[in-house]
Formats: C-alpha cells, structure tokens, sequence
C-alpha cells in the first residue's frame, strides 16, 4: 500500500538536491537555494497529474483539512456533515475552526450513505465532507446533486484515495476543494504532508496565505509583505516536499503493483461463498489499497479476527469496528468532548450529542468488515500463502459455528 514500501534512488536524489543547497524551508532564500523549488514543482506535478487547477501544500493531510475548511469560510456556528467511519483527524480539522462535526452513518460502500446526509441536513449545516476511506469512493452524483439541492459545500477528504478516480475525475478533485494526506503510510509519502486541491482560484489564495501566517506571497521580499487575514503556519519543508516528488512520479508503478494484488487476494478469498465485498461506486476508481470484505454477521467476524490473531496471521489486516483510530464506538474521547482548551459550551453541547446519536446502521456494516492492506512488495507465493491460511481460518470458524448452531 504505501509508497515507502519500493524506496528508491530517485527519493534519495530529490532529498539531496535540497541537502546540497541547505535551503530547507519552501518560501524565500532565493539566492542561495540556486534554483532548487521542491515545493512548487511538487505543487505542479499535483496539478498535473490529478487535473486540478490548484493545489497548496501544507504540512499534514490534518493541516490540509483545516485549511480547506478555513477557506471555505467555514467556522463558528456550521455544521459539517461527515461519516461515522473516517480518521480523527476529520473531526478535529472542523473542530479547529469552530464548527461541528455532525456525524452521520455509511453504508456498503464503507463512505457516506446520502440517504443519512439528506436526513441530517439543517439550516446551519454549510458543508458535506465525503471521506474516501480505504482507497474506494463516495458515491460522488448523489452527494454533489444533494450539494446542489441544497446549495451546500462540497470538501472531499481524499486522504486514504490518492490516485482513486470517480467517472474519469480524480477522486479529491471533484467537489470544491479536495485534500490528500502524504504521511509515511500513504500511497505516496513525504514522510509527512498534505495537499489542498482546487478549481477556484480564491480559494487557492486563500489557501495560500492561511497556511503561512496569513502572507499574500506577493513580491520577493518576505518580511514586508502584507498580512490581508490570520493565519498559522502549515508549511510543508522542502525536505518532505522532494520526497513526495521523487513518489508522485511513481505513483502509476504503485497503483498498477496493488491493483494487480488486490484482483490476486481477491480471487483467492472469493472462493468462499458467505465472503461478500464492499460496493464500489465506480469499480474501475478504486485505488485498491485495501481488499474490504464482509462476513454475514458480527459474531461470525468476531470468531474469524480471534483466530486469525490467536493463529498469528492477523497482520495487515484491520478490524475498524475495535479501532481506536477510525470508528465513532471507540471514540469516548469525543463523545464526552474531552478537550485540553475549553470549548465554547454551546459547541460542547452539540458535540457530545451529535457523537452519541445511534449509529446502528453503521455498527451493522463495520462489525462485519475487516479491511486487508495491499501491500507492494507482496510475491505471488506470498499472496498465494496469505489467502490459503485466510481462507482456513473463515473455513474453520464456520464449521464450528455451523455445529453449535
């Protein structure tokens, strides 16, 4: 799955261009970094290879969220409608600019289910954020035309998806601005980093200025330039950006590498008839950097995650619905709204209830899913091995649940 997994002469090339320079920071020192630019040929290459007509780096997929959100206007007193299963760091980027996170349920397809988004919509909410989990997409029309209905914002949070597409458009390129996260486990690496993408070029300026102390970037002397709004200091290094470079241009090698073992596993774990998979939207957009399957019930997924940790072959493989990172029943933290600075109790309140709302619907998908990370440097033999002794442990745990039913 991640880009670190085939590190190559051409990071260590990239890396060493800025090392020779000794010019770390991606804005000023035009002299002595003899030409070397890292982060805005990265920024580039994004444009270029995603078709989006600007793109800002910043120094986390966390950092690119808050960012997006800030130049959206979104803060104080909005509500912005995301998933149940996502990374914290979905509801941490609203909070940070004031406004609420109003969780609503997936469904089959691992992503938001629109009928619950409908459904959730209110006169405060400003903003949908789809979160491409897992490599696969959000069912993008239904979301963009709810979008439409209603006049809301649209922010795609494309950080688990690089190089997935949705109907020929690059995921994270289709709403109003889109984000990926370049951390070291990602499909390309900076080691850390993250991305704003977008179409609308006030909302790149905006982008712009916001991650770096609220600079315009306007003329070459750094230290006067004007200061038009607030803002905190999000950059990216030239460091992390030479490594994302060096990756960007790889990624078609990478994405081809785990389509291939994601069909191989696939077919292996297909041989059992009570294994289904999660519904893709456009099957040929998924990234495939993770095989999602699914059990008929939660005990029998239970059963089959015990004895595959018991057996010592559950590496690799993730069980979300007990995963402190990525589900709403094991966030306690944000149910109780446990926060170091205080928030503003009217905020407090609408967190604390909108992370309690039931999600059964959610808790019916997730219980029965374990998500299998495709990895790059899999052999045939390797994938053979890993989906036989896979296949053993389902195999085992039905017939023994079969007997005692």
């Amino acid at each position: 799955m991640p880009g670190f997994e085939l590190w190559s002469d051409a990071e260590r090339k990239h890396v060493n261009d800025v090392l020779e320079t000794g010019i770390l920071m991606r804005y000023g020192f035009d002299g002595p970094r003899k030409g070397i630019w890292k982060a805005k040929e990265l920024e580039q290459e994004i444009c270029n290879s995603f078709g989006s007509k600007h793109a800002q780096l910043v120094s986390s997929g966390t950092a690119a969220l808050t960012t997006a959100l800030s130049a959206l206007g979104i803060g104080y007193g909005d509500e912005v409608i995301m998933p149940s299963f996502t990374f914290v760091a979905s509801f941490e980027a609203i909070l940070s600019v004031g406004a609420v996170p109003v969780m609503v349920d997936v469904d089959d397809t691992l992503t938001l289910d629109p009928a619950a988004v409908k459904a959730a919509i209110t006169p405060k909410t400003k903003c949908v954020m789809p979160v491409h989990m897992c490599g696969s997409m959000a069912d993008m029309d239904a979301l963009q035309a709810i979008c439409k209905e209603h006049k809301l914002l649209l922010l795609e949070d494309a950080c688990q998806a690089i190089g997935g597409t949705y109907k020929g458009k690059k995921l994270g390129t289709i709403g109003d601005a889109g984000t990926f996260s370049f951390d070291f486990v990602k499909t390309i690496t900076c080691a850390e980093g993250g991305v704003v993408m977008t179409n609308n070029e006030d909302t790149y300026i905006k982008c712009d200025g916001y991650s770096d102390h609220g600079h315009d970037h306007k003329g070459n002397d750094r230290g006067a330039e004007p200061h038009p709004f607030i803002g905190y200091n999000f950059r990216i290094s030239e460091l992390h950006a030479a490594v994302g470079l060096a990756q960007i241009k790889r990624l078609p090698e990478f994405l081809a590498i785990q389509k291939k073992n994601h069909a191989a596993l696939k077919n292996i774990l297909a041989t059992i008839p009570e294994i289904s998979f999660r519904r893709i939207p456009d099957a040929e957009g998924d990234s495939c950097t993770f095989l999602n399957w699914f059990l008929p019930t939660t005990e029998i997924m239970q059963a089959v995650v015990a004895e595959m940790k018991a057996q010592g072959i559950f590496g690799g493989n993730f069980y979300w619905f007990r995963h402190n990172w990525h589900y709403i029943n094991v966030w306690d933290h944000l149910k109780h709204s446990i926060t170091l600075n205080a928030l503003s109790p009217e905020l407090k309140e609408k967190v604390i209830f909108h992370a309690n709302k039931d999600f059964s619907a959610s808790d019916a998908i997730i219980s029965r899913n374990v998500s299998t990370a495709i990895s790059l440097t899999w052999s045939e033999e390797q994938i053979k091995e890993k989906g036989e002794k896979m296949v053993a442990v389902i195999k085992k745990v039905l017939s023994e649940m079969a007997v005692h039913a």
